[in-house]
């Protein structure tokens, strides 16, 4: 096989190694897919401006995150069931992100328990996705188990207190297949993502498991029972920016969960700027949704992201060609962003800012 040369060729190769359910549950969105594709089309809208006669003889990509050093602002966004893409999954993504000291979020719902992640890596640059259940007793416990791995903030998913309609899944009545299970979870409730007959068993687990309730007093709550940072994902608006400030939140992950949720959203890209300025520096802020390129990542980052998060191209990736894969996924976006930076008289991320790109209201 010729190795793929970008993102976009491995996403064509994985369909072809990846059942059809696990290939419409990893790449769909929600209902029309409006906003999954405007995910990608608003990159498309800012032009670069470069500069010229700048001394890019060497690039520089090391940045900080909540106070860790990371050696690229690439890191991988909290995904379920990544053993549906390939069996090492979970494991191999994170053996690949500490050989690159760069920063890697596990979900609640990974197919490899958040203690067997840990003992892949050689540093503790991961943070532990959590949903908030309807049992808090469950909650507090995986809040627990992931200080205990040496995981070093909390990532809350806020976007999701219902799932998506994601037709796709309906369609293929989506579930887990044997052996594969919820990790983090089966050994603690047996809870499974249950088969279901006309609908998505991750749709009924959500409606039976996840709390719709939950508000600003529940991040008050796990702010009680940890001393972990916590950081909040799927912040859009400004007014919830400067709400997450006020309640002590360490970081924002903007995001609309890869348009797996409420289709029509704004896309991730179009809701930074507005974030950046109502948070005016306080906190740092991160960035998903529609990476394929190394120029998407420089304009996030000139938009005044910190750094982005990678979903779905590390499913292409593990779907493959394993951990190679993966690795292969990582070093593409890094040599592309540090050709972005070099083409674009850039030698640091501390000097990208919005003076490089032309935006569509310009």
């Amino acid at each position: 096989m010729t190795k793929p040369i970008n993102l976009f060729e491995y996403e064509s190769l994985a369909k072809e190694q990846l059942s059809s359910m696990a290939w419409d549950y990893y790449r769909s969105g929600a209902m029309d897919e409006i906003t999954l594709h405007k995910n990608r089309t608003t990159f498309e809208q800012y032009q670069l401006y470069p500069r010229m006669l700048v001394d890019v003889s060497h690039i520089d990509l090391n940045t900080s995150i909540l106070g860790q050093n990371l050696s690229i602002p690439i890191g991988v966004a909290p995904m379920a069931f990544q053993c549906l893409a390939h069996p090492e999954g979970e494991i191999a993504t994170a053996k690949v992100t500490s050989n690159l000291k760069t920063l890697l979020i596990l979900s609640t719902l990974s197919t490899t328990s958040l203690e067997e992640v840990a003992t892949c890596q050689s540093h503790n640059l991961r943070w532990f996705q959590l949903y908030i259940h309807r049992d808090k007793g469950l909650t507090k416990a995986l809040v627990e188990r992931a200080e205990l791995a040496g995981y070093t903030a909390l990532c809350v998913t806020v976007d999701a207190p219902v799932m998506g309609r994601r037709e796709a899944d309906i369609r293929n009545q989506f579930s887990l297949p044997s052996p594969l299970k919820l990790a983090n979870l089966v050994t603690m409730t047996d809870l499974t993502i249950p088969q279901t007959i006309g609908e998505s068993g991750l749709f009924a687990y959500f409606q039976q498991q996840i709390d719709p309730s939950i508000t600003w007093k529940d991040i008050e709550w796990l702010q009680s029972i940890t001393k972990l940072p916590i950081v909040l994902k799927g912040i859009l608006r400004g007014d919830d920016a400067i709400l997450a400030l006020k309640h002590g939140v360490k970081a924002i992950i903007v995001s609309n969960h890869g348009g797996r949720q409420l289709d029509g959203a704004i896309s991730s890209l179009d809701a930074l700027p507005r974030i950046i300025t109502a948070i005016d520096n306080k906190i740092d802020v991160i960035m998903d949704g529609g990476i394929r390129r190394g120029t998407d990542i420089f304009k996030a980052l000139a938009l005044g992201a910190k750094m982005v998060l990678v979903g779905r191209p590390i499913l292409w990736g593990l779907a493959v060609d394993g951990e190679t894969g993966v690795a292969h996924i990582l070093q593409l976006l890094r040599d592309e962003l540090a050709l972005a930076m070099a083409l674009s008289g850039c030698p640091s991320l501390a000097e990208i800012n919005e003076s490089f790109l032309i935006s569509p209201k310009s």
